[in-house]
């Protein structure tokens, strides 16, 4: 039985460690990961194997030859360009037509039964069985549900956190039938997990998942390979060390000098032909390479330095990773995250900052303090995007220089000579940080659009409109006053999907962005007539008819932001009398707390009843959400005024389609099926509800907090859009917000947040699944289970903080409180 081992990934995510060598090459513990993974192969029987390469793909040739050192015959399938996990195997094809093979990665740590998968593979009668484990943080891999037999039910690849419904992950290892390559066309670019598996899941095919109780690490992050050779010094795998044992946990390789007076801490390996002197001190889970000679005085934690390497007298090195061939000269200090590629000089008394990367060939100066700022790590957000786009404290999280890369980041994913348009809030902060993205934006060839302050809903108008190649819009973080968003936008004026949100997070995390030449430096405009043109268009699609005849009043509040740039233009038009409050910019107060969002909101609500208005609107800051006042003055909750703009939207169409997010509650299906519409549930992610509003037959949208989608105007979130729709509807119907209130059934929707580790969010959804037993399941959004009586629970965790949300919805509260109480038991005890 041969193996096919995958060798072809650039590994762009270790950059400059992989920034001239490939992947599999990187040491762990002083050997190729791909070396430690033909270990294991010849363990367990696999000594005719086939190589898959394409990048640098000579390197791994010359490295490994025909596998006579390792006992092994080693044969090689070149690809020309990536052709994908299948496509890679598909082109090894002649090689595996006589019988079943394994495939397995050449880049991840692992120490799995392969003998004991090939056995279950055959029991089973299976035409692919894929290797599972369990991790904490399923996120970048694709997660995997299986029966109690081991056959595969269900698969999604690199989810988000509301996708998880397990923690039981696909490790890229596959026990295969050679008869599953008639599945994979030849020299195209294909999948196994995003092409082949699941049309194979569909019709039938035997696919079995093979659980296994073993190590394994996909070394795909810095992170990830300072925590493999970790576990590998602990002992944590099984896999021999080459050297000896000359104390607990101090493994010393053959021809190492280790002088008597060096302070060694063990866990930690010293390469052969290493040189370490008197004085030198040595912490746990630091790997000397080959050749590597330690001065007097120098002190080394955690800190993995390749062959070759001379570290001077008097240095520190902690966390750190240092490339082959490279100087640390006296004094110097490489910080925690920081990664030095090959044949570098770090000259005397220089300091790397925590997270630097420094690529090879690169010298820093004597005494330089090489320093990138913030860097964004994974503290209280696991990834650069939040749910509000890119977010921080402004000049502490959020500074000019971050803005740049940003900026240049989102560029270098554009083709030069594109539009891009900005446009802000009116915070002093957010027109600082626009024109640090300006410059990176027309530096990188990037022309731009920039509307000055304007609603985000006018930004989001105008990027759609013209042709552009997306936007970027800042603005105060919601209720901080002292925090920033940078919202990044599609073609459409839409948030940006998952997909380009993970591209641009690997073009920062990479920090290679692409430079205009002289002559291509761009442009920067300032549009015309923005304003005018927004207000034309909501009005030639927004039905007003009928509204001069209703002769409403309505008392509207700008909460001192952008909105109140765009109604002076269109309420005379809309035909309505108005009374107005907070529509002057207010640059001190760009945003608003919650305490004084309900004061102001109460005010309105005043304002509302004195003065006889048949309702009372509150904008956000940036005319993108609104708050309902009815005609008594008393707030309409937000889930409410989904229910009674739905209402109002419904039993005008008489048909079609609304999208509404998974945490809605299902008294919406109930009003749309008395006005003939039907529901389609979305997850709570902003990009997937905004292409959801955008298919033909939808005629209403909405998020529950305050966000309403016009699709016969924009596909994205509008409270100005929201509001003209408002007053059409009510004119025409001829009741006030409280009437439709009234005539919509009570909902009963509990919400409770459960603190839950990182590292156990994953266990989590699996054991809520397991919990739910023979319960209607629903994974549109997290996992939703449906109890008999049609009452639900929706447990949902949160993609930037340590904690898990849960929905309850029942037929009384005192049922909804009851479902509510036994899955937060559920969560909170798988979570500890």
């Amino acid at each position: 039985m041969k193996a096919v081992v995958m060798a072809g990934g650039e590994g762009t995510r270790l950059r400059p460690m992989t920034a001239n060598q490939p992947k599999p090459l990187l040491p762990l513990v002083n050997r190729p990961i791909m070396e430690h993974v033909l270990r294991l192969l010849k363990k367990h029987g696999f000594s005719e194997t086939v190589v898959t390469v394409q990048f640098l793909a000579a390197l791994i040739r010359n490295y490994f030859g025909d596998g006579e050192e390792l006992g092994m015959s080693l044969s090689y399938a070149t690809e020309e360009v990536p052709l994908g996990t299948a496509g890679s195997v598909k082109n090894a094809e002649a090689a595996l037509r006589d019988d079943r093979f394994l495939v397995i990665s050449g880049d991840a740590l692992t120490d799995i039964d392969l003998t004991d998968m090939v056995r279950f593979h055959e029991r089973n009668g299976a035409l692919v069985t894929i290797g599972l484990k369990r991790v904490p943080n399923p996120l970048e891999f694709g997660i995997i549900i299986v029966d109690d037999e081991g056959r595969i039910q269900r698969f999604l690849e690199k989810p988000t956190w509301g996708q998880v419904f397990s923690d039981t992950v696909n490790t890229g290892i596959y026990v295969m039938e050679p008869e599953v390559l008639d599945h994979v066309a030849a020299g195209e670019v294909v999948d196994w997990s995003g092409d082949v598996f699941p049309k194979l899941l569909a019709e039938g095919a035997p696919l079995y998942g093979y659980v296994a109780d073993c190590y394994w690490e996909d070394v795909g992050t810095h992170e990830s390979y300072l925590k493999a050779q970790a576990d590998m010094l602990s002992g944590q795998v099984g896999i021999e060390l080459d050297g000896f044992e000359m104390s607990p946990g101090v493994w010393v390789a053959e021809g190492a000098e280790v002088d008597a007076e060096a302070v060694l801490k063990g866990p930690l390996y010293i390469g052969d032909y290493a040189k370490v002197e008197a004085g030198v001190e040595l912490r746990e889970y630091t790997v000397l390479g080959s050749n590597v000679v330690v001065k007097e005085g120098a002190f080394l934690h955690r800190a993995i330095v390749h062959d070759n390497v001379f570290v001077a007298p008097s240095t520190n090195l902690r966390g750190c990773v240092v490339g082959k061939n490279t100087d640390i000269m006296a004094g110097a200090r490489v910080e925690e995250g920081a990664i030095v590629g090959d044949e570098c000089v770090i000259e005397a008394e220089a300091y790397v900052s925590s997270g630097v990367k420094v690529y090879p060939f690169k010298t820093i100066e004597a005494g330089a303090v090489v320093n990138t700022s913030v860097i964004w790590e994974s503290r209280g957000q696991r990834n650069l995007f939040g749910p509000r786009g890119v977010s921080g404290l402004v000049n502490v999280e959020i500074t000019p220089e971050l803005a740049v890369r940003l900026a240049s980041a989102y560029a270098t994913t554009l083709k030069k000579g594109t539009t891009v348009v900005t446009g802000r809030d009116v915070s002093r902060a957010a027109r600082t940080l626009k024109r640090a993205v300006i410059s990176a934006l027309t530096a990188s060839a990037i022309n731009v659009q920039d509307l000055e302050a304007t609603p985000l809903t006018v930004a989001r108008f105008e990027t759609g409109r013209e042709d552009c190649a997306g936007g970027i819009y800042i603005r105060t973080t919601y209720g901080e006053t002292q925090g920033v968003d940078i919202i990044f936008l599609d073609p459409d004026g839409a948030d940006l999907s998952q997909a380009a949100q993970r591209k641009l997070e690997r073009v920062f995390g990479r920090q290679e962005y692409r430079r205009a030449f002289p002559g291509e430096i761009a442009e920067l405009t300032y549009p015309p007539r923005v304003v005018e043109t927004y207000t034309r268009d909501l009005l030639d699609r927004i039905d007003i008819s009928g509204v001069r005849e209703a002769g409403l009043k309505i008392v509207l509040d700008c909460a001192g932001g952008v909105a109140s740039l765009v109604l002076p233009s269109l309420l005379g038009r809309v035909g309505v009398e108005v009374l107005t409050r907070n529509n002057a910019l207010d640059e001190a107060n760009p945003t608003e707390t919650l305490p004084e969002r309900m004061r102001d909101l109460e005010r309105l609500g005043a304002l509302v009843s004195s003065s006889r208005a048949a309702f009372g609107v509150r904008f956000d800051p940036v005319g993108e959400r609104i708050s309902l006042v009815d005609e008594n003055g008393e707030l309409v909750a937000d889930d409410r005024a989904l229910l009674v703009m739905l209402d109002l939207v419904a039993a005008e169409r008489r048909g079609g389609r609304v999208a509404l997010p998974v945490t809605t509650t299902r008294v919406a299906e109930q009003v749309c099926r008395f006005h003939g519409v039907q529901v389609e549930w979305t997850s709570t992610s902003q990009d997937v509800l905004t292409k959801a509003a955008a298919r033909p037959d939808v005629v209403f949208a909405g998020d529950g907090r305050g966000g309403f989608l016009m699709p016969e105007f924009s596909g994205t979130v509008d409270g100005i859009a929201a509001f003209v729709r408002l007053v059409g509807l009510v004119a025409r119907t001829r009741l006030t917000l409280s009437q439709i209130d009234r005539r919509i059934p009570v909902a009963h929707l509990l919400r409770r947040s459960v603190p839950t580790p990182w590292a156990a969010k994953g266990s989590v959804m699996r054991h809520v699944v397991e919990a739910a037993g023979s319960r209607t399941l629903d994974t549109t959004d997290g996992v939703r289970v449906v109890e008999d009586d049609g009452g639900w629970v929706l447990v949902l965790p949160d993609p930037a903080e340590a904690v898990t949300h849960l929905w309850a919805e029942g037929p009384d509260a005192d049922a909804a409180q009851e479902l509510l109480e036994e899955w937060a038991l559920v969560v909170e005890r798988a979570g500890s």
